[in-house]
């Protein structure tokens, strides 16, 4: 992977010659976004539209964090209007209808059901449902309705028979949320921004008056450290954006309170319907999803306050068994532990309000702080708004660091899917591909797709493969295990790596694997299947 490759009229620049840019003590970039996420990727594309010159360094891989994790929705948030947040609900739907049309190969439109017990509820949720149509007005989504007992059961035929009068229906969107994370990082590509995973900033590095002037960088693959020069340096590390602003100064108070949300899949088949279902209000207040997506079933999300975010967080058992008796109080009956595919964990970076109130209750906006030093933080906000938010964020950098005003280009930019389908395969002997007629992966996955993860799309371990470019281990963990090492193998022969490598890679995502088997986190704990 020496040379650049082409995705049709796109080269993909080699990791090689990206850090060759980066190594350039004679470069000066115009804007350094540390973080890689829906955030960063969002700025990268904007400023680098606009004609700036643009690095990207995530200490990871893309995604790697709270935008892989997400409940894939793109959506107002209807909660949000019971705590009178319109403005916010207005902004998110206005920008669900941009990503509707700019991105109709990732982002579609899904009908929600909200299942009623009582007469009151219908109308209570269907006069709520108007007010969001009002604010999505000029939108091409389908409009509220009154959903009749007969229709709510075939809609929704997974449903505990006889508890259900009727329902309420409306559309909102969903997404695969690492599919549209990669087609933003390659649009700023495509834009000519330098993008890298694996690229760790281990500190800033100061200029006149103490101002902050640039990153030193790891190269977390070959150990090697780079001190890169820039004239704006951009904090977008979501729920760590504490951490770097502690780089700056270290005594500084924390900015964001961390919550946690789990979401557990389970095959389609236990519900069975195409529509997505809402509980608006569960027996502790948050809202539940019942979602189809990518051929199985996510229910979430739990909101759960946290101490800290860390790299790799995981479900707390009480958080699994919220899901399971919310799913059996809904669908009559609770899932099987061989049904629990695969349980994931994300964590929301909120901006701090009030200490004592509960992270439920906290504003999914989005907040842009400047330091004295010129460290600019951006943090809060959701997937949903991530355009937007990075619209904002360049035209603050414009206003504090003297750049030529440029009009943002992303309004209606149009992001497209690169599929690589027909990619050859490697001629050398691979592992026979794992995945059975009966697998739950199998109708959605081919090893066209891990290559063009591999060539087009800079993964670089199994699990940037299975987990993000595919989203295999989110969606069925016990299978993605089985598929890790085909994927090994692939990337050993397209990276050229060894057998060592190779055989690390496998032991390492197994270990991962055991955050994503649901029956760990059951109570009490059952064995894991990967064992």
């Amino acid at each position: 992977m020496g040379e650049a490759m082409m995705v049709g009229e796109t080269s993909i620049p080699s990791r090689e010659s990206q850090w060759a840019r980066v190594a350039d003590r004679g470069t000066t970039w115009d804007v350094i976004i540390i973080g890689g996420g829906a955030t960063g990727a969002g700025i990268a594309m904007d400023a680098a539209m606009r004609g700036f010159s643009v690095l990207v360094l995530e200490a990871h891989d893309f995604g790697k964090g709270t935008s892989s994790r997400s409940t894939k929705l793109v959506h107002g948030g209807v909660r949000y209007l019971e705590q009178f947040q319109f403005q916010m609900v207005r902004e998110s739907l206005r920008e669900r209808g941009r990503l509707l049309v700019n991105a109709p190969d990732t982002v579609h439109e899904l009908e929600f059901i909200i299942p009623c017990r009582r007469i009151w509820e219908r109308w209570f949720y269907g006069i709520g449902l108007k007010l969001y149509d009002f604010l999505a007005i000029g939108s091409q989504t389908k409009r509220s309705r009154q959903v009749s007992r007969g229709d709510l059961y075939q809609r929704l035929p997974g449903l505990a028979k006889g508890k259900f009068i009727g329902g309420v229906s409306y559309s909102d969107g969903q997404f695969d949320d690492t599919r549209l994370l990669m087609d933003t990082i390659l649009a700023a590509v495509d834009s000519q921004a330098c993008c890298l995973n694996y690229a760790n900033v281990v500190s800033l590095l100061r200029g006149g008056e103490g101002k902050v002037s640039g990153v030193v960088v790891r190269d977390e693959e070959t150990g090697t450290s780079f001190d890169v020069r820039g004239r704006a340096v951009i904090n977008a590390t979501g729920p760590f954006c504490d951490a770097v602003r502690r780089m700056d100064r270290p005594a500084i108070e924390p900015l964001v309170a961390a919550s946690q949300g789990v979401h557990l899949v389970l095959p389609r088949t236990f519900f069975g319907a195409s529509s997505a279902m809402i509980v608006p209000k569960t027996t502790d207040g948050r809202v539940l999803f019942m979602i189809p997506w990518l051929g199985h079933l996510l229910v979430g999300t739990t909101d759960t306050a946290i101490p800290q975010a860390t790299e790799e967080p995981v479900p707390f058992a009480d958080e699994v068994k919220f899901l399971l008796d919310t799913i059996e109080a809904y669908c009559g009956r609770r899932p099987r532990p061989e049904e629990c595919l695969s349980v994931f964990t994300g964590i929301r970076p909120l901006v701090k309000g009030d200490p004592n109130q509960a992270t439920k209750k906290l504003s999914r906006d989005h907040t842009i702080e400047v330091s004295p030093s010129g460290l600019l933080t951006i943090t809060g906000g959701k997937w949903t708004t991530y355009r937007h938010m990075a619209e904002d964020c360049v035209d603050r950098i414009i206003e504090e660091f003297g750049f030529a005003k440029r009009e943002c280009r992303t309004y209606d930019h149009r992001l497209s899917r690169r599929e690589g389908m027909g990619l050859p395969l490697p001629k050398e002997s691979l592992p026979a591909w794992p995945l059975q007629d009966s697998s739950t992966l199998a109708p959605i996955l081919s090893p066209q797709d891990l290559v063009r993860a591999i060539r087009f799309e800079m993964a670089r371990t199994v699990e940037d493969v299975l987990a993000r470019r595919t989203r295999a281990l989110f969606l069925n963990a016990l299978e993605a295990v089985a598929l890790a090492p085909y994927a090994a193998r692939l990337l050993a022969h397209e990276l050229g790596r060894d057998a060592r490598w190779e055989a690390d890679q496998i032991a390492q995502f197994r270990t991962l694997a055991e955050n994503y088997m649901p029956q760990r986190f059951m109570s009490p704990p059952l064995p894991s299947p990967v064992n």
